[in-house]
C-alpha cells in the first residue's frame, strides 16, 4: 500500500493536496482522528485499496504525540508511507483567513487568530519535523497542486534531494534545509534581452555558462552537498531540501537548481521547483 498522510497548518492548503491526490484515484479520508490511524490503514488494506491518502490535523490533540510511532510501524509492516507537513507564513495565513472568512479551528474566546496559529504551530512541532514540509505562503492552488504530484510520484528507494529555487523578495521558504545566496553574481535581469526570459532558456545559461564565479560557486555548492549527503541520509531523513535564492527568482537562482539538479539525479532521486516561476502545465 502507498500511504500519503497529509498534514500541516490549517489554511495552508491540506483540501488542495487532498483534492490531488483524490483526482490521482487514491481513496481518501480527511481529517481522521490520530488514534485511529493504524486500525484505519490495516482495514483499508484488508479491503485491497493499494493508494491511501489521509489528513490529520491539530485537533487529534494528545494523539498527535504517536503519530511518529505509528508511522514507524505502518512502514514496518511494508506500507509506503510518507508524511507531506504542509505550512506558510503567519501573514500568509491570516490574509488567507480574512479572505475566506472561516474560523480557526483552535479558535476560542480568550484566543486571537495569530494565538490560534502559533498554537497550532506548537501541537504540530514534532510532525514538520518528520515530515516533507512545503511551504505554500507565496504559492498559487495550481503550483501547489503540481508540487504534490512531483512529490508523491518520485521513486522512494532513497533520500530524496530537493533543489528549490526562490526569490529574496519574497523571503526566504520555510522548507528549507540548506539556503544558498547567489545575489553577488552578476544578474541577466540587467540585459534587456535576458530579463523577460528565465533561467530555463538557453540564452540566460549561456550567460551564467561563462560567468567564471557562477562555475566556481556552483561547483562549491555541489561539492558541500556531496560531501554531507551521507550525513543527511544516516539521519533517516526521507526528504533533504537545498534552497538557491536570488533577488527575483528568476534567472540566477533557476540556472543553480537546474544545474544542481542535473549533477546529482545519478545519485539519489531528485526533485526541483522553483517557487517564482509559473507551473508548468
Amino acid at each position: 500500500m502507498q500511504l500519503v498522510l497529509i498534514s500541516g497548518l490549517s489554511g495552508s492548503g491540506k483540501s488542495v493536496a487532498l483534492n490531488v491526490l483524490e483526482d490521482a484515484s487514491f481513496y481518501c479520508v480527511d481529517n481522521l482522528p490520530a488514534a485511529l490511524l493504524v486500525e484505519t490503514v490495516a482495514f483499508l488494506r484488508a479491503a485491497g485499496y493499494e493508494r491511501v491518502a489521509i489528513t490529520i490535523d491539530a485537533r487529534s490533540g494528545p494523539a498527535l504525540a504517536d503519530l511518529p510511532a505509528s508511522l514507524l510501524a505502518l512502514k514496518a509492516q511494508g506500507v509506503d508511507a510518507r508524511l507531506l507537513f504542509l505550512e506558510a507564513n503567519d501573514d500568509a495565513l491570516i490574509r488567507r483567513f480574512s479572505e475566506t472568512r472561516r474560523r480557526h479551528p483552535l479558535a476560542a474566546a480568550e484566543r486571537t487568530l495569530a494565538e490560534s496559529i502559533a498554537r497550532e504551530r506548537e501541537l504540530l512541532e514534532e510532525l514538520m519535523e518528520i515530515g516533507h514540509r512545503i511551504d505554500t505562503s507565496d504559492l498559487a492552488p495550481n503550483t501547489l497542486r503540481a508540487w504534490i504530484k512531483d512529490t508523491v510520484a518520485v521513486d522512494r528507494s532513497g533520500m530524496t534531494l530537493l533543489f528549490e529555487s526562490f526569490g529574496f523578495k519574497q523571503g526566504i521558504p520555510l522548507d528549507a534545509d540548506l539556503v544558498y545566496d547567489v545575489r553577488c553574481l552578476p544578474n541577466p535581469f540587467y540585459d534587456p534581452r535576458l530579463r523577460p526570459l528565465t533561467g530555463l532558456d538557453a540564452p540566460v545559461i549561456a550567460f551564467l555558462d561563462a560567468v567564471g564565479e557562477a562555475q566556481s560557486m556552483l561547483a562549491d555548492i555541489g561539492d558541500f552537498v556531496e560531501r554531507w549527503l551521507p550525513a543527511f541520509v544516516r539521519d533517516n531523513r526521507a526528504y533533504f531540501t537545498v534552497a538557491i535564492g536570488c533577488t527575483g527568482g528568476q534567472h540566477r537562482s533557476v540556472y543553480f537548481v537546474e544545474r544542481l539538479a542535473q549533477r546529482f539525479r545519478s545519485v539519489a532521486p531528485v526533485l526541483v521547483r522553483h517557487r517564482q516561476l509559473p507551473a508548468p502545465r
